[in-house]
């Protein structure tokens, strides 16, 4: 059975932090949708030479900062963000009908902050993030697996580190737009700019 509908978005019911609401959005998702991956989002990235590239993310949320992501370095986005340091990210929730895209600059985040993620993720992922030369050609399935294998034979009977490739980026938020379906097509749709002051300028915007 699908949710009721969502009452109509104003800007007072949406706020002036976009952060803030952002992650109030979130974890409605999450707690009110069936989405398997409800903090999946596209990120999309410009590669060296001005193409758009997009690929799906897990993004465990925001803090007052932006948003963290976490890759392997020398992965196709990994290469993209280095050459071109700005991204965009979407969520969506069908459940929910709402939609959230965000634009801005790209930073690494620090080795600490990627170490902390690193521990907490599965023993699996952790041998995988080793064994898996992300975005480049793979012969086979079974040369992946062996990977793996020889992997977890170097690391027996001790922690799996962080590869030194692997690790944390932040999107630093310039613009966030929030998007809610309407019937007859007649969506609202808010987006929040960055100031020059650290303030934002809300707006609403035709559907």
């Amino acid at each position: 059975m699908s949710p009721a509908p969502l009452p109509h978005l104003d800007g007072e019911r949406l706020g002036h932090d976009p952060l803030a609401t952002f992650q109030r959005w979130f974890e409605e998702a999450r707690s009110l949708s069936a989405l398997r991956y409800p903090d999946a989002a596209c990120l999309s990235t410009v590669t060296a030479d001005g193409w758009p590239r997009g690929r799906i993310v897990l993004v465990k949320g925001a803090d007052p900062r932006g948003f963290p992501f976490f890759t392997n370095y020398r992965s196709a986005k990994g290469h993209d963000i280095e050459a071109t340091p700005r991204a965009g990210l979407t969520f969506y929730w069908d459940d929910l009908a709402r939609q959230i895209r965000v634009t801005g600059p790209v930073e690494r985040l620090s080795p600490e902050e990627s170490d902390a993620y690193f521990r907490d993720r599965p023993a699996g992922s952790r041998l995988g993030a080793w064994a898996s030369e992300q975005s480049q050609p793979l012969d086979s399935r079974e040369v992946l697996v062996r990977r793996v294998a020889e992997t977890a034979e170097r690391f027996r009977g001790s922690e799996v580190p962080r590869p030194p490739h692997w690790g944390g980026y932040l999107l630093r938020p310039i613009e966030v737009e929030f998007w809610q379906e309407g019937s007859d097509r007649l969506h609202d749709r808010f987006r929040f700019r960055a100031d020059r002051v650290g303030g934002w300028i809300r707006e609403r915007l035709n559907p």
